[in-house]
């Protein structure tokens, strides 16, 4: 019996969207949401939405703040879809799985791609419930999406990660950002596996390479939608300082109460970035 190919299970994920939901536009820009931060899904007009159980193909995600939702809608007049919630590689998942969803909103037709999550600060200042640009990343995970055979359908054998998070959508985020006042820092991202939070020693290492904030996603689903060819944005949600800098011990109920309290404020910015999008017309595109 032949084994389905990441390829092809995507495609069976795109079939089973498009048949139930055949009435929902393609959408210009995907976002996937990390967690406690699946309340934008909230604000999308006409929504229409799957369950990951129940489409064909999708992994779940197990983990508490991740509502495990695919949303398509309009934010103004441009269409969106929406992951609410993502799988991890420390969830036991195999790296095609992490990427899944991100190149399913791909193929769905999305070209942009907004990747954000909740990840702890690194740098002297910094304070829970911050937002940060990522300019960059730095893959500690181990794993990378593209090993073994390389599917022409999705990209180029060796993809060039030189810009992975567009230079051009970032200056329309901090655009949004001032047209709602929500002050933005741009910074490194440091994506390890997890899921136990980093030592002290490792922060201070972390620290040293460059890195400003640290989280246990992203950078899979990154290098996975650059290979397709799609552009980037990247926003972390500092929820807490990383270990050894906070003098308390970290847990993931803090992470979901500062994501909560940044409810308001992360859904003006997003909103905000699209009709920046829509405004930049070619220059977005």
């Amino acid at each position: 019996m032949s084994v389905e190919s990441p390829y092809d299970r995507v495609r069976r994920s795109l079939d089973s969207v498009r048949a139930q939901l055949p009435q929902a536009p393609s959408p210009a820009i995907g976002f996937v949401l990390g967690s406690g931060l699946g309340a934008f899904a909230d604000a999308i007009e006409q929504p229409a939405a799957i369950a990951y159980e129940h489409i064909e193909g999708m992994p779940a995600s197990t983990v508490p703040g991740h509502a495990g939702r695919l949303v398509l809608g309009l934010v103004g007049p441009v269409p969106v879809a929406v992951m609410q919630g993502r799988v991890h590689l420390y969830e036991g998942r195999e790296a095609s799985e992490v990427v899944h969803g991100v190149r399913l909103l791909v193929m769905l037709g999305a070209r942009t791609i907004v990747l954000t999550n909740a990840a702890g600060g690194l740098l002297p200042g910094m304070q829970p419930g911050e937002l940060m640009l990522i300019e960059d990343h730095m893959n500690l995970t181990g794993r990378n999406p593209l090993v073994g055979p390389n599917d022409e359908r999705w990209g180029p054998r060796f993809p060039d990660m030189t810009d992975v998070y567009d230079p051009r959508l970032r200056a329309l985020a901090v655009r949004a950002g001032q047209r709602v006042g929500v002050p933005l820092r741009s910074g490194v991202y440091a994506g390890l596996l997890g899921p136990s939070y980093e030592t002290p020693a490792e922060v201070r290492m972390l620290a040293r390479l460059g890195a400003s904030a640290v989280g246990m996603s992203t950078v899979l689903e990154a290098i996975a939608a650059r290979h397709m060819g799609a552009r980037l944005l990247g926003i972390s949600c500092i929820t807490n300082l990383a270990a050894g800098l906070a003098g308390a011990p970290l847990s993931h109920d803090e992470v979901a109460d500062v994501a909560g309290r940044v409810r308001e404020r992360f859904i003006a910015l997003l909103r905000a970035f699209v009709d920046e999008y829509r405004d930049a017309g070619q220059a977005a595109s």
